[in-house]
């Protein structure tokens, strides 16, 4: 088949450990000895010969961590070939660490080298803000990782200025940066709706934060009263 639609669609060159072909799909190369973690589901199709394990043993020793249902289910990929991931069609991030640390919401993970340090974190702040816990996973070292958001993300600068960012719209930020909690009237609270509060988290220091154009739903993080 020949034409347009294959020139547009078909698959995009191998340049790096993982891609992105268009905005929604991470194309992830595989080689053996190096295992990738992925959200389970995310798999939409691979070329090659490509293994996936649902229930990693390196994943239980935090099994406890993601007892709230805040975390990301994960399986491990093991082969050599070309694997492709998605997640309901949200846009996707792919970045690079060399050695610094990122903080995601576990709902925005998609995929990780299994390299990578990882651990779960409680979100500074947010137990003030809320009377809830937030939990974060923290990815750090050398390795590939690959986000999603719910429409395109904006990455905002913290080093221009003190960065406000909504609970429910944060995918992730640097590890390391100051995060203070704020408080403020909601506009829909002057209208009849709602409590009439918000709540934000502050960032400031040397990196960034990514954040999606769409509230994340999160029964831990819903306003009440």
């Amino acid at each position: 088949m020949q034409g347009s639609l294959i020139e547009h669609y078909g698959p995009t060159p191998v340049f790096e450990r993982m891609s992105k072909h268009g905005s929604k799909i991470a194309k992830v190369v595989m080689n053996p000895g190096q295992d990738l973690f992925a959200r389970v589901g995310s798999m939409i199709a691979y070329e090659g010969l490509i293994d996936f394990n649902p229930q990693p043993p390196q994943l239980g020793r935090i099994a406890a961590s993601w007892a709230t249902g805040e975390g990301v289910p994960l399986m491990t990929a093991t082969g050599q070939g070309l694997l492709y991931l998605a997640d309901y069609g949200k846009e996707v991030i792919v970045a690079q660490l060399a050695g610094e640390g990122l903080s995601v919401n576990g709902k925005n993970i998609l995929a990780f080298d299994a390299a990578l340090e990882w651990k779960i974190e409680r979100v500074r702040g947010v137990t003030m803000l809320s009377g809830m816990g937030m939990f974060n996973v923290v990815l750090r070292g050398h390795g590939w990782v690959a986000l999603t958001a719910k429409g395109n993300p904006i990455v905002l600068d913290t080093r221009e200025a003190p960065t406000f960012v909504d609970t429910d719209a944060l995918v992730a930020y640097t590890d390391g940066l100051r995060v203070e909690p704020r408080r403020t009237a909601r506009l829909g609270g002057l209208i009849g709706r709602g409590s009439g509060e918000a709540f934000q988290l502050g960032f400031s220091g040397q990196g960034f934060v990514v954040v999606q154009p769409s509230e994340d739903e999160r029964p831990t993080m819903s306003l009440r009263g």
